[in-house]
């Protein structure tokens, strides 16, 4: 579910204080989501591999385009994590604003879905006269067609999600569905964008 794992850890530390160094807490909400992460690179290993044997040069080619538009989708939040990082460490991390960002997004995400799911009729001319049909908006439907455009601005989206209670996958698959990408689409590719993220998070 795209809801905010981190988020709920900081609740939890509201009522339940586990008896362990800020230090050790902060390695424990990054590595957690590790399982998550590594879920990720099993179910999807085939499609993210550039060098498996069966693709052609032409699928490893397309490969490799996909993971530098999502190493080019994670570069807005990193910026804007490493300038403000300590400052909403010190600001946000409270339960106050975990739980109006949890209340925040799940409104966004029931409004984004109505919207998503609406069409319009439209009336087509045939050889037997004109036939009013309902049409969906056009969307992305496969995570290989996603742009570089694209890519990066899901990562603007992505930046929503420093701030505490507001999840990173939720933020940056509503996202993806508001600029045209269909939630399949938007959920891999968000997918795609948590292993550098978190990788990277647990490294540090």
């Amino acid at each position: 579910l795209p809801v905010s794992s981190t988020g709920h850890m900081i609740l939890l530390d509201e009522f339940v204080q586990l008896k362990v160094s800020a230090a050790f807490y902060e390695m424990f909400q990054v590595v957690i989501q590790l399982g998550a992460i590594l879920a990720v690179i099993l179910l999807f290993f085939y499609k993210l591999n550039p060098f498996a044997l069966r693709k052609t040069a032409a699928e490893k080619k397309r490969t490799w385009n996909l993971w530098f538009k999502v190493i080019a989708a994670i570069i807005p939040s990193g910026v804007v994590g490493v300038l403000l990082d300590d400052w909403m460490d010190a600001h946000l991390h409270n339960g106050l604003v975990v739980s109006i960002a949890l209340i925040v997004y799940g409104i966004a995400f029931i409004l984004v879905e109505r919207r998503n799911n609406r069409g319009k009729y439209q009336k087509i001319s045939g050889k037997d006269g004109p036939t009013v049909v309902f049409t969906r908006e056009k969307k992305v439907e496969n995570v290989f067609d996603i742009t570089y455009k694209t890519a990066i601005l899901i990562g603007c989206f992505q930046c929503l999600s420093l701030v505490p209670g507001t999840s990173r996958s939720g933020s940056t698959i509503l996202g993806a569905i508001l600029i045209g990408v269909s939630r399949s689409a938007g959920a891999e590719f968000s997918f795609f964008m948590a292993i550098p993220t978190m990788l990277g998070a647990s490294a540090i």
